[in-house]
């Protein structure tokens, strides 16, 4: 059995990271490679950084700030946001990316998850998801950070994206994000038991025990934003946390 991963996302409008609500109200926090240096040297797993506004201008502008992050951080990162084509993804993985999350293009267009990963590696194709409830066990895919209806149901498109070759699924609980509710849990298992690949879940974690709930419904890894953004509870006392109610998690000294 592996590890769960503990993994800090990094919401990215210009040069600022920011944070919001339900993927809106964006405020400003801080320099994002402050705190992807912080994160790392605490010991986090990985990092994700999303672009928040590249679908909707239709490039992703984080190369700079991926070449900074890339030379000082050697953990998996991976990038997503504005994501169009393979070049795209190319580009990305030559400014220090390890893996490319695509959420609206791939809903466009579901080849471009084939060609990512024939080209690239399963590994390196991460399927980003926003999803909101629409019904009792029902969930509809939303692009453009939360603001576009697809109409596509969830579970389908889920499957879909595996069958095609998408490695790792990013889930974001549009409804659940930024609300330090804790994780929709009724998602999170869905999902993991529609596909056969690791499901990292995001969206509302405000606490160690949303981190253990979360991995008891199914996920792979956790992704965390507020959390540690506003200081709320260490990155250590977190791995204590989840380690002592049995969660296999890297240890870090």
């Amino acid at each position: 059995m592996s590890n769960t991963r503990l993994i800090a996302r990094l919401d990215v409008k210009g040069k600022d990271l920011i944070k919001g609500i339900h993927l809106e109200g964006l405020r400003k926090i801080g320099v994002p490679n402050d705190f992807a240096m912080r994160y790392y040297e605490q010991g986090i797993d990985e990092l994700i950084y999303m672009d928040c506004v590249a679908s909707l201008y239709g490039r992703n502008s984080l190369s700079e700030l991926i070449e900074n992050t890339a030379r000082n951080v050697f953990i998996p990162l991976t990038v997503g946001g504005g994501v169009r084509s393979v070049d795209d993804v190319a580009h990305l993985l030559r400014c220090g990316a390890d893996k490319v999350a695509v959420n609206t293009a791939a809903v466009g267009n579901p080849g471009l998850i084939t060609e990512i990963a024939r080209r690239f590696g399963s590994q390196c194709m991460v399927l980003s998801v926003e999803a909101k409830t629409v019904g009792p066990q029902r969930w509809e895919v939303f692009t453009d950070n939360g603001r576009e209806s697809t109409g596509k149901d969830l579970l389908e498109w889920v499957k879909q994206a595996a069958q095609l070759g998408a490695g790792e699924i990013l889930l974001t609980s549009v409804d659940r994000e930024g609300t330090r509710k804790g994780f929709d849990l009724e998602l999170v298992n869905a999902v993991t038991e529609a596909v056969d690949i690791p499901v990292i879940a995001s969206g509302g974690m405000g606490s160690s025990e949303h981190a253990i709930s979360a991995v008891k419904a199914g996920a792979d890894a956790v992704a965390m934003a507020d959390i540690l953004h506003y200081q709320r509870v260490s990155l250590a006392d977190i791995r204590r946390d989840v380690s002592a109610a049995g969660v296999r998690v890297r240890s870090y000294e």
